[in-house]
């Protein structure tokens, strides 16, 4: 092994080729648990504004922080979605949930989407004051989940659009989610829901641990993709931008674990579209905003057939768009493919709907 080399490795395992930079931020709201920020510089925000463009509102997954729309601006390729949108004239806004700890286990996802999420949107528009007056939720993952409970709890909401990548909308095409429901079926979610309540959600560290098992073929063969690009520090620098992601991971709250469990699995809720929190019901199937959504074969977290199943769910939305990527769960969000597909993707489904304003 070469010095160069020995000097490469030791500065993957001190963890620092990836530079630890982020695009530049403006605090718009500092709400408990709903921060919202904008990207973009001010001519960014004034050449947008005069254009009459739509903004776009990153919304993160729960459990996951929300710097992963922006995970390594600069680093080739596609590793920033706040980076991209920018760079199609875009200004963009992320809400951040913060940290969840076992203060938050009463959060449930009724205060996501009848609170903070409909904040946002409304703290977005006002501080953008475009002539559209709207904007397009976007989000991976289980925030996905959030934007579309958000849409159909407020028709009223200035939402021009919803696009989510890699959002499971039947559980039951995800494994092992029909077996837990047939063991949990007869006792109605009991006695897991007791043990969640223990736990006061999902703890961080367990949440790590389940993330790494789905791609437990990456972390096997971590140590030989090391020695093999020791001559490619961009290759290990896109590596440790995922490590870093997965090592950042938040727990979930308590009452968001347990709603997860019962609504989205036990009674099996989400595939049929009708969902309720307690008393408070939402309608999935009563979305009349159009819809971008983006799945993969390749997804362990989010089969193909759970996120396609929203083709069948959403009857009432103006379009619904459906678009394969053939990647992992964070490769549909960041990365090559999704700077390759994903991306053009959605800037395509954006200036179509652009086009119907004119």
């Amino acid at each position: 092994m070469l010095q160069s080399d020995l000097v490469t490795l030791a500065r993957v395992l001190r963890d620092d080729i990836a530079p630890r930079n982020s695009s530049a931020a403006t605090v718009i709201s500092d709400r408990p648990h709903a921060r919202l920020l904008r990207y973009g510089s001010d001519q960014q925000v004034r050449d947008a504004r005069a254009a009459g463009a739509v903004p776009v509102l990153l919304v993160p997954p729960l459990a996951v922080p929300a710097r992963c729309y922006d995970l390594a601006p600069g680093v080739e390729p596609g590793n920033s979605v706040v980076e991209f949108l920018l760079s199609t004239g875009t200004v963009v806004y992320v809400i951040d949930f913060g940290d969840v700890t076992r203060a938050e286990r009463h959060l449930g996802f009724e205060d996501y989407f009848d609170s903070f999420v409909p904040r946002a949107i409304g703290d977005a528009v006002a501080d953008f004051a475009s002539g559209g007056d709207a904007v397009d939720l976007m989000a991976w993952s289980l925030g996905g989940t959030l934007c579309l409970l958000t849409a159909a709890h407020d028709k009223n909401l200035p939402i021009r659009s919803i696009i989510t990548v890699g959002t499971p909308l039947n559980y039951m095409r995800v494994p092992p989610y029909p077996l837990v429901r047939s063991l949990l079926a007869p006792t109605g979610g009991r006695p897991a829901t007791y043990v969640l309540r223990a736990l006061a959600g999902i703890p961080a560290p367990l949440v790590r641990a389940v993330y790494r098992g789905f791609a437990w073929e990456r972390e096997l063969k971590k140590p030989w993709y090391i020695v093999k690009n020791l001559g490619d520090p961009e290759a290990l620098a896109r590596m440790q931008v995922i490590d870093r992601f997965q090592r950042s991971l938040p727990g979930y709250p308590g009452r968001v674990a347990e709603q997860m469990l019962v609504n989205f699995i036990v009674r099996d809720e989400i595939s049929r579209g009708h969902l309720d929190f307690d008393g408070i019901a939402v309608d999935l199937t009563s979305i009349t905003a159009p819809i971008f959504m983006v799945g993969s074969h390749r997804d362990a977290i989010a089969p193909h057939a759970a996120v396609r199943h929203g083709e069948e769910l959403f009857t009432e939305s103006a379009h619904v768009e459906f678009h394969t990527v053939e990647t992992s769960h964070l490769g549909m969000l960041t990365g090559s493919e999704a700077a390759a597909h994903t991306w053009p993707a959605i800037e395509a489904f954006r200036a179509r709907l652009d086009a119907e304003r004119l």
